[in-house]
């Protein structure tokens, strides 16, 4: 059996969807992505010797990519070579773990396996069953909870929550990254305590910092005496951008409020290949503040710091976020955050001091909070000053890096009490 003692690791980071060279903000490219990739890197940078496996999504991949010293990207051959949505990719499971199980076979292996997302934690089970190596996961959003919230809407397929509840009885590590992570974990999987460990996600803060605004707003395009909210991340209905929009649509013009909708499939926005973009600007029709909404389209993360700066305030209200990494890159970068007070946004942003906390899906909360921070330049710097300070203290990568490397080393000698793990069933490799 593998035991995890050697002062250098070799780690099989599974992550079947969310690949570190995927463009953040499209469709089924966002916070995992980011995650996958800098606790990779930092690892990678501690020393470890660390895999990304990834399922190919398009034709012309390369079989491997060393992305730096210690970290590689290998693509696995499962099902076809071209994106599909990860409510449809539970059947190329099977398919990935074979693959899976001929890489570690032709090679040393790993002495530990992290899986990301259920998909990858079926995988993990297998391969841990195989090869006798520790398997630790980190879920990253969970069936049950999302039902709650999107009820008939969520596609993924009922498998699902059967899938994770045999990874909560039979991993050896459960990674929850909120309390709020863990909560669900305890109340809706009956996870046992001492397997659960919450370790946050992070932010670069080699890319995120503070600027300076004006400058920034220059470059940009952007006047200088508009009252400028950001939203930024996935072009997905479970977002809340809509509930941005009406939020503005109630917000008085003298105030000048602009706002810019940062996402989507391609740099120029695209209803065609984003059609959220055509159902928000339908919604800001309505509100008739069409002329007041900018959708910028995708941008690369070494651009994103510039519209942080450029903003008086980031918004994010979603119905439901499992972490949400992009209120700590507008920290990072100085600037207050309103968010919804759901999940992983209701740790990160302190209520009154980092920023404030909102209900979801109430667009005239939200209006009275950025009216109350339109009026007031102080009270933003104050909170933009206090999140860079959180920030720096609590959610660095190499904080982060260092938390996994003391629960992937506690694993070592907990296999042998953990359950065995059952077939991994209908879709069985």
């Amino acid at each position: 059996m593998t035991t995890v003692h050697d002062a250098s690791l070799r780690i099989g980071l599974i992550s079947e969807h969310a690949s570190p060279l995927a463009h953040a903000g499209s469709v089924d490219a966002g916070g995992q992505n980011v995650y996958v990739s800098q606790v990779a890197r930092a690892l990678a940078a501690m020393g470890h010797q660390v895999d990304v496996l990834t399922r190919r999504d398009a034709p012309g991949l390369p079989a491997v990519v060393d992305v730096r010293p210690g970290m590689r990207v290998v693509h696995i051959d499962a099902g076809p070579a071209e994106f599909v949505p990860k409510e449809a990719l539970l059947q190329h499971m099977p398919a990935f773990t074979r693959a899976c199980r001929q890489l570690m076979q032709r090679r040393a292996g790993y002495d530990l396996l992290h899986a990301n997302f259920f998909m990858s934690g079926w995988v993990g089970l297998a391969l841990r069953n195989i090869f006798e190596v520790p398997l630790v996961v980190t879920f990253h959003a969970l069936g049950l909870v999302r039902r709650e919230h999107q009820g008939a809407a969520d596609a993924f397929p009922p498998a699902r929550v059967d899938i994770e509840r045999r990874i909560v009885q039979c991993a050896d590590r459960l990674v929850a990254e909120c309390p709020q992570d863990r909560e669900d974990l305890l109340r809706l999987y009956g996870a046992r305590p001492g397997t659960i460990a919450t370790v946050p996600c992070g932010v670069d803060l080699s890319t995120f910092g503070p600027r300076d605004r004006l400058q920034a707003r220059r470059r940009l395009g952007l006047r200088e005496d508009e009252f400028v909210v950001l939203q930024l991340g996935r072009m997905v209905p479970r977002k809340g951008v809509d509930n941005v929009v009406r939020a503005v649509g109630l917000l008085e013009r003298a105030l000048k409020p602009r706002l810019l909708v940062v996402g989507g499939e391609s740099v120029v926005p695209d209803e065609r290949r984003t059609p959220e973009i055509a159902r928000l600007r339908a919604v800001a029709r309505g509100c008739g503040v069409e002329d007041r909404v900018s959708f910028v389209g995708r941008r690369e993360a070494a651009e994103l710091p510039e519209y942080y700066a450029a903003a008086d305030v980031f918004v994010t209200t979603p119905a439901y976020e499992p972490f949400g990494i992009t209120p700590l890159e507008a920290m990072a970068c100085g600037t207050p955050v309103v968010g919804s007070a759901v999940g992983g946004i209701q740790y990160s942003v302190v209520d009154g001091v980092t920023g404030y906390l909102v209900p979801p899906k109430d667009p005239p909360a939200l209006a009275a909070m950025l009216r109350r921070l339109q009026a007031n330049p102080a009270l933003r710097l104050a909170l933009g000053r206090a999140g860079m300070a959180r920030v720096r203290s609590m959610f660095t990568w190499d904080r982060v890096a260092r938390e996994l490397e003391a629960v992937y080393r506690s694993v070592g000698g907990a296999q042998a009490a953990a359950p065995a793990a059952a077939a991994p069933g209908s879709v069985g490799a």
